[in-house]
């Protein structure tokens, strides 16, 4: 992707870029669910595939639930791909409102709630 995305999307969100020597090996963001002020999504979460399994998904899913909108969501959502549905779940997150189902994007939604 273009550097230009990621510049647009770290003015809407808090955007996290994670590295390996010079080499952009990982990236994540949170940010507003539609302007609501306790629910978030998580956006733009990527790994490379040569990185995958080492421990870096998991870093980054850290990294967001340690950020100031994690802190203060009652609901995060994700949108997963199919390919990534396990290791989402695998870190707590669940189907929203209990579907596994498709939406028109190919994704899978999942949320997390946090009793506050």
């Amino acid at each position: 992707m273009p550097a230009a995305f990621f510049v647009e999307k770290a003015k809407q969100t808090h955007f996290y870029v994670f590295c390996h020597q010079d080499q952009i090996i990982g990236t994540g963001a949170i940010g507003s669910y539609w302007g609501s002020e306790t629910e978030f999504s998580l956006f733009d979460i990527f790994v490379l595939p040569e990185y995958q399994g080492r421990g870096v998904g998991r870093l980054v899913i850290e990294t967001l639930e340690a950020d100031e909108y994690f802190k203060r969501a009652q609901r995060v959502e994700i949108p997963a791909s199919i390919t990534g549905v396990d290791f989402y779940r695998h870190m707590g997150y669940d189907f929203k409102r209990g579907h596994a189902v498709l939406d028109e994007e190919r994704l899978y939604r999942l949320e997390k709630h946090k009793v506050q």
